[in-house]
């Protein structure tokens, strides 16, 4: 019984490192091996997912859907939908104008990945500020704030109803935190790039302090899609 069980461990063994080394010669240029491994497990169980579009962007189970139509204010005061922004891709990031430092960051990246765009590129993509903190961050604040980043961004803002319904419609994790040593409470919240096409569905996921060159590959690819 216990030299089957070894034999059954080290068939295993042998398994998984065929896997991986599969993974490691058919994975393709700038894709992290562990999305290679995912995809060939996938592949064997009948489950196959495309691969990411570009490198450090998030693959999403296949059946797994984010974002949809919103209802929200821009700075200008307006009320917008997703309508709004027929025919350009937008490069979303939640997070707030209170933000010490991880927004402006992420922000600042998104803005130098536009300037990286041709400007007929450029024409076709919209970056925003979809606001977790309704609370003080009303539109002329906004205005105030992504004018600072780039003139084509754009920040939205909403009731805290509207906000909270976006935000799980794009499955935005949020929440308020109150400290005693500090007079203004902060936000904490996920940091994802989000592209968002037509209909307000996200067509790319990017990770966190994804560099401006690894954006602009991903606006790219998705301008370059029929």
């Amino acid at each position: 019984m216990q030299r089957a069980l070894r034999i059954l461990v080290l068939v295993l063994i042998a398994g998984l490192a065929a896997l991986w080394g599969i993974a490691w010669f058919g994975r393709e240029p700038g894709e992290p091996l562990t999305d290679a491994f995912t995809r060939q497990v996938a592949r064997l169980t009948g489950r196959e997912t495309p691969m990411p579009a570009t490198p450090g962007s998030v693959q999403l189970p296949g059946s797994m859907s984010l974002g949809g139509p919103f209802t929200l204010v821009n700075q200008d005061g307006r009320n917008v939908t997703q309508a709004d922004f027929k025919g350009q891709l937008m490069v979303a990031y939640f997070g707030y104008t209170f933000c010490p430092d991880v927004c402006p960051t992420e922000l600042g990246g998104i803005a130098s990945a536009m300037d990286l765009l041709t400007p007929e590129e450029a024409a076709r993509v919209t970056p925003a500020l979809f606001t977790i903190d309704p609370e003080r961050d009303t539109p002329d604040q906004l205005k105030a704030y992504v004018t600072n980043f780039h003139p084509r961004m754009v920040g939205l803002t909403g009731t805290p109803e509207q906000v909270a319904e976006v935000a799980r419609r794009f499955r935005v994790f949020y929440a308020k935190v109150e400290r005693p040593e500090i007079s203004e409470y902060l936000m904490d919240h996920s940091s994802f790039i989000y592209l968002i096409g037509e209909g307000g569905k996200v067509v790319a996921l990017l990770r966190p302090q994804t560099p401006p060159e690894g954006i602009v590959a991903a606006i790219r690819a998705q301008l370059g899609r029929p």
